[in-house]
């Protein structure tokens, strides 16, 4: 336990801690002047006031979030669709371009995540997909590779701050053991565009041949429309932050604000941006190593799309990805509904990525085209089960709101360099077995396996000794006194207070 009395501080110490406790008040004081104090409320009334957030929140959310998969998927339907053979996509021109998109949409995830408070979440994620739902409408009138690579780019730069931004805004509006369930209806929704996917192109690719367009074209033309068309919903609805919700009562609002402060820990958290925050999440190693986790998560996710079809028809194969999407995204909301009720991500995560390892295990071997359709579904539940999860689990052990948004970003990010790894081991002239590709995915699922495990353990350790030295201060009839909330929110999830969700 740390003694903030006993420490000595310098003259230009004791100037900045007292500027950061104004600028604390400050912010804390600010929205907050008119609001009543917390009101009781039962525990029928409190599902009510949840719920009322959820339908504002959650089904535009999902839209967003749909769209986002829809545009940055749909390229692998475009493929079936005579992409690579109009646009003369030999060799590794087609991995060239998908690696550009993830490459662009990775470098702005983290920079995006920290200014989505400053420029409002009601301004920054609707002005995002329209941007990006311009650039994919074009995308179906490139004539060239060339064009196909900038307007890739465009497209991952304009959607880089739509997933962290959403988990981030999440984040900020739920306690962190009512986030999972929340987070697994958008994903839900993000893992139906899956099968939404399909069932479209299937149905665009009929258009074929209208205005001197190939099936390609049109998927990508109006797929992007209807981005464009969601964009302008999302800036009539879509809501800030508790703070400014005007569609709840000033009660309402003053029992979400106090309910989020003592989220993390009894002190609360800091809110208010610092410098130290950046560092501080860049080099936490628990922030860095579940991140890296994610790579074996996102990277086998976005590599399913790569190894279709299994030698079936363009349009069986459009068909055949949507049963396993549907039944992915009934696994996602179920898990994640339990995931809240015991409060622990971890094993749900362990168990994603062990069956998504068994699939690949399945489509490496030399089975038949049934058994690796089967070997599939089990890679695509597994891993649309872990994604949400893994994410989660880390927003839940961040403590912080600029630090939060900072590891968010940053696991967003290391999942798309899973999508680079994947855009260049699934190679032409590897198909249809793609064995290579599989082999890769399969070790980098295991690695994650190795760390999720490791991981969960090393917070089962330190929970069991703050619990011991909880008990030993109560015992003694000194617990916090020597620590201020001040100094414990500054500790984050080094406080005492703090427990890590498992």
């Amino acid at each position: 336990m740390v003694d903030t009395h006993s420490v000595s501080s310098s003259p230009i110490e004791e100037k900045a801690i007292v500027e950061d406790m104004n600028e604390m008040v400050v912010s804390e004081n600010a929205g907050f002047d008119e609001l009543p104090d917390p009101p009781i409320l039962t525990a029928d009334e409190e599902r009510r006031l949840w719920r009322k957030i959820d339908v504002r929140l959650i089904p535009i959310a999902t839209l967003l979030y749909l769209v986002s998969y829809v545009d940055r998927g749909n390229i692998g339907n475009a493929k079936l669709q005579g992409l690579l053979t109009q646009l003369d996509l030999t060799g590794q021109r087609y991995n060239i371009a998908l690696t550009m998109y993830y490459l662009s949409y990775s470098i702005f995830n983290v920079p995006a995540n920290l200014v989505l408070k400053k420029f409002r979440p009601s301004r920054w994620l609707p002005g995002l997909t329209l941007a990006w739902g311009i650039v994919a409408t074009l995308m179906g009138l490139v004539k060239t590779y060339s064009q196909l690579v900038i307007v890739r780019v465009l497209l991952g730069i304009a959607e880089s701050g739509m997933s962290p931004g959403i988990y981030y805004l999440l984040s900020l509006w739920y306690p962190r053991h009512m986030l999972q369930w929340r987070i697994g209806l958008f994903w839900g929704g993000a893992t139906f565009s899956g099968a939404f996917t399909g069932l479209l192109a299937y149905g665009i690719s009929f258009m074929s041949g209208k205005a001197g367009l190939l099936g390609w074209s049109w998927i990508f033309i109006i797929e992007g429309l209807v981005t464009v068309v969601v964009a302008i919903v999302a800036f009539i609805v879509f809501v800030d932050l508790p703070e400014t919700a005007t569609f709840l009562t000033p009660k309402e609002r003053s029992f979400v604000i106090s309910r989020l402060k003592n989220n993390m820990s009894s002190a609360g958290e800091e809110e208010n941006f610092k410098w130290r925050h950046i560092p501080g999440a860049l080099l936490d190693w628990k922030i860095v190593v579940i991140c890296i986790a994610n790579v074996g998560v996102a990277g086998p996710l976005y590599g399913i799309s790569l190894f279709l079809p299994f030698g079936f028809t363009p349009a069986i194969s459009q068909l055949l990805t949507v049963p396993p999407y549907i039944i992915a995204t009934i696994i996602v909301v179920i898990t994640s509904t339990y995931s809240d009720r015991i409060k622990m991500r971890s094993p749900f995560v362990f168990a994603g990525l062990a069956l998504a390892f068994i699939g690949f295990a399945i489509n490496v071997s030399d089975a038949s085209n049934g058994a690796k359709y089967f070997g599939t579904y089990l890679v695509v539940i597994g891993e649309y089960e872990a994604a949400p999860m893994i994410i989660t689990w880390l927003g839940n052990n961040a403590v912080g709101h600029y630090k939060r948004g900072l590891g968010i970003g940053m696991i967003v990010m290391f999942g798309n360099l899973g999508g680079i790894i994947s855009s260049n081991v699934y190679r032409a002239p590897d198909a249809p077995r793609y064995i290579r590709g599989h082999i890769a995915e399969m070790a980098q699922v295991a690695t994650s396996l190795a760390i999720v495990s490791i991981t969960a353990l090393v917070y089962v350790r330190r929970n069991t000794r703050r619990d011991v030295a909880q008990r030993e201060m109560e015992e003694k009839g000194m617990l916090r006194e020597h620590t201020t909330e001040e100094a414990e929110r500054k500790m984050g999830d080094r406080a005492p207070t703090f427990r890590y969700t498992l």
